[in-house]
């Protein structure tokens, strides 16, 4: 399964570089991720716990950073082992493009399973696939972007930005 797409972020290639490569980031914007330790250098471990179809698996992989251009782009490659509900391996190449005061980040994305996870058939598998790049993203943008000063929610602004006040940028 392939997908490409990107986004806008409203904030600058330095911080959505230092986002990327910061553990505590890809823990909060992976979904399901529940550990993740290591860096850019060594790689990361995590554990991601999630359901798919019928089969909820617990996978624990590694996550490699490679092909890295500082501020420009980066390439993750990784794998998870779910015991009984087979395997999950993938990767994204991600590419940054300043935009004025804002950064496209354009991805894209490849994925594959085994296993059990493999027998619930490409639809749900691929509609799964997209769902998780889409909310990692999503997730991801959401931890770089300032709040914004006229949302209604103060808990939406709460959580927006808050990789941004962590490294006071």
């Amino acid at each position: 399964m392939k997908l490409t797409d990107s986004r806008r972020i409203q904030a600058d290639v330095t911080t959505i570089w230092a986002g990327l490569l910061n553990p505590d980031v890809l823990k909060e914007c992976v979904p399901g991720c529940t550990e993740m330790s290591g860096s850019p250098e060594e790689g990361f471990e995590a554990t991601v716990v999630q359901k798919v179809g019928p089969v909820k698996a617990t996978f624990k992989g590694a996550v490699q950073l490679s092909d890295m251009v500082e501020n420009e782009s980066l390439v993750m490659t990784g794998e998870g082992k779910g015991g009984p509900a087979g395997f999950a391996k993938g990767g994204a190449n991600v590419r940054l493009e300043a935009d004025g005061d804002a950064t496209i980040l354009h991805y894209e994305v490849e994925a594959n399973v085994g296993g059990k996870l493999a027998q619930l058939g490409s639809r749900i598998i691929d509609g799964f696939a997209k769902k998780m790049a889409d909310q990692f993203f999503a997730n991801f943008q959401d931890a770089v972007e300032p709040p914004d000063p006229d949302a209604a929610d103060e808990e939406d602004t709460k959580k927006k930005g808050w990789f941004r006040r962590m490294t006071g940028s």
